[in-house]
């Protein structure tokens, strides 16, 4: 049966949500699959890298000395932890800005340790906090650079927006005509394309010699707590396997990696957007695709900080674990 996610409640499969799942190498050569990897879906925050390329590669991030903390803070969805807050602070001090020049709108912390006190300003929740205050960060700083208004940089019709598809279209292969654009939660253009598509990307992002790609992914990996945070998968694997993996979630299920020692680029999509599949969905493709020595990650088994992502436990109202939800079913090679 085609890769997909399990939920059990007891010994019984109560519920299933569907994956679709595309391995690739650099040059597009499909190397496993499941589902449909040509699904068209948005890609969400698993886009971010791409979206900071302009920032690297049109010399902003130099202009305003963003170093690889900075970088790795613009391809994030941070957890709201105060490192995450405070960089975020410290790059629109440097464009000579404040968190009022961001149109990305607050939200509650994904940080547990925070959920219930969330930070704020002015009497609602501060913009800053935000997990995608690094990445508005950045796209400020690349208006200000080019003289660019301020005012819309998250917009379709500014030319932010028109480099960051550039950037995507040009990592992925795919036309810029083709690619869907829509409004993303955090009020940025987000990118709809295949997973195949995306796959490419993140292979290339992972084999590339290309100063900018190199900075980006090198700042992933260097300094994994501030792509994603504490407790959080993303985090938690590329810390595991420094080097090996650089790993970006996306909302509504999306997942993408890239693994440089093998020039290997895979996307998945949860089909029903479930994001808590998403992770046990990412470490059974990975599982599977070690089983086959496609990836050289060592070791046979996942450390203890990865492997409780790998199967979920469901609990009840007092607390005792009544299922798993976990990965099932194979990848077809």
């Amino acid at each position: 049966m085609d890769f997909r996610i399990e939920s059990t409640r007891g010994q019984l499969v109560e519920s299933v949500h569907r994956v679709s799942v595309a391995v690739v190498d650099s040059e597009g050569r499909r190397l496993a699959r499941s589902g449909n990897p040509e699904l068209v879906s948005f890609w969400r925050s698993a886009a971010k890298p791409f979206q900071a390329m302009p920032l690297v590669r049109d010399g902003a991030a130099d202009h305003y000395g963003f170093g690889p903390r900075e970088i790795a803070l613009a391809c994030a969805s941070h957890s709201s932890e105060p490192v995450h807050a405070d960089l975020a602070e410290q790059m629109l001090k440097k464009v000579g800005l404040t968190e009022q020049d961001l149109a990305c709108g607050p939200h509650p912390p994904l940080s547990a340790s925070l959920t219930d006190s969330p930070p704020r300003v002015s009497g609602g929740l501060s913009p800053r906090w935000s997990n995608c205050s690094g990445k508005h960060a950045g796209m400020l700083a690349l208006a200000r650079h080019h003289d660019w208004p301020i005012a819309g940089y998250e917009r379709e019709s500014h030319p932010v927006q028109g480099r960051c598809l550039e950037a995507v279209a040009d990592w992925s292969g795919q036309p810029r005509q083709t690619i869907r654009l829509a409004v993303d939660g955090c009020t940025t253009v987000c990118h709809g394309l295949p997973l195949a598509a995306m796959a490419v990307a993140y292979a290339r992002l992972g084999a590339s010699d290309d100063p900018a790609a190199r900075r980006i992914r090198d700042a992933m990996m260097a300094h994994p707590q501030l792509v994603a945070g504490t407790g959080r998968l993303c985090t938690e694997l590329m810390a595991a396997y420094p080097g090996l993996i650089v790993a970006k979630v996306g909302a509504d299920g999306i997942y993408s990696a890239a693994f440089p020692d093998n020039g290997l680029g895979v996307a998945l999509k949860v089909e029903d957007g479930d994001m808590r599949s998403a992770r046990p969905a990412l470490l059974g493709v990975i599982r599977q695709l070690r089983e086959r020595k496609l990836v050289n990650l060592p070791g046979s088994d996942w450390p203890a900080a990865v492997a409780h992502h790998a199967e979920l436990p469901t609990v009840n109202t007092r607390g005792t674990v009544t299922g798993v939800m976990r990965a099932a079913g194979r990848l077809h090679f």
